[in-house]
């Protein structure tokens, strides 16, 4: 098994100190972004639920999926950049943002279900996947399961069991983000009035799943960086440097003065990650063409 360790040390070297008595960015939960106008956007009739989505740009194709609690306006600092070179496809998770959910606990498994059903509609065979948080996880389930829809996985904050989560309650920036959670559910969702029981839906999940095996981990073979922020405050580092050891030829990325919320609190950053992964893609593919 090859282990390939990435290090952006121009990211260290370009992080300028925040000035004497700023608040560093880690501890600054930037304001919710705004998505820009899609090409198309629509609802996908699937697994029983109405899924929002919306499409950007062309070229090869690139799913985001957004955390738990969150909606895909929380990508709007990361879409226009991908837009210009790839195919961009956001989703609302399954009761997340504008999309509906059943009486059937939400799970992993069902939001990758969901995934690759929103896959299908839109006549997508393969994707590479953005994931942050539970979009992460999402990723990490269709790449043990169905490793054949994807060309890539950038899974940032990701844990592969709920002991590699940290508890939160408190962390001032997480509070803070489940307060905004809950205005955006009721300004966005078909059913506004049900945040606590959709809260207490995802927090059962948070504290019962995943549990992915070492030997599955072992099994993944598409491209994957496993990505984490320094001062993530919700999940364990020994967690992120325990799946990157185990998925063979994956690279390991820390972000530097960031959290949880690295890609509102440093996009250029985080951008400039995104696209040096998925350009990775674009070169094998123009290798494959020349021979």
């Amino acid at each position: 098994m090859r282990r390939l360790f990435i290090v952006l040390l121009m990211f260290v070297a370009l992080a300028v100190a925040p000035p004497a008595g700023a608040q560093p960015l880690w501890l600054r939960l930037a304001p919710t972004p705004v998505l820009p106008e899609p090409e198309t956007s629509g609802i996908a009739p699937v697994n029983g639920i109405r899924l929002w989505y919306a499409e950007f740009g062309h070229g090869a194709p690139v799913i985001l999926v957004h955390g738990g609690l969150a909606n895909s306006e929380y990508w709007g600092l990361q879409v226009p950049v991908l837009a210009a070179h790839y195919h961009v496809i956001v989703v609302d998770s399954r009761g997340h943002g504008r999309s509906t959910r059943t009486d059937a606990p939400i799970s992993y498994d069902l939001m990758s279900s969901d995934v690759l059903a929103l896959m299908d509609y839109l006549h997508i065979r393969k994707a590479a996947l953005i994931g942050w948080s539970d979009g992460a996880i999402i990723g990490l389930d269709i790449a043990i399961h169905h490793p054949d829809r994807l060309t890539r996985l950038f899974a940032f904050a990701a844990n592969s069991d709920p002991s590699g989560v940290k508890d939160v309650s408190n962390s001032a920036v997480f509070s803070a983000y489940i307060q905004r959670a809950a205005k955006e559910y009721t300004q966005l969702s078909p059913t506004p009035a049900q945040f606590k029981a959709f809260l207490a839906d995802i927090e059962h999940m948070w504290a019962t799943e995943p549990h992915f095996t070492d030997d599955q981990l072992s099994h993944i073979k598409l491209p994957t960086w496993i990505v984490d922020a320094d001062h993530d405050e919700a999940i364990r580092r020994e967690n992120t440097d325990h799946m990157a050891a185990l998925i063979p030829g994956s690279g390991e990325l820390i972000l530097p003065a960031v959290s949880h919320f690295a890609f509102l609190q440093d996009p250029a950053m985080f951008n400039e990650s995104l696209l040096h992964f998925l350009s990775a893609e674009d070169d094998a593919h123009s290798a494959r063409t020349v021979k």
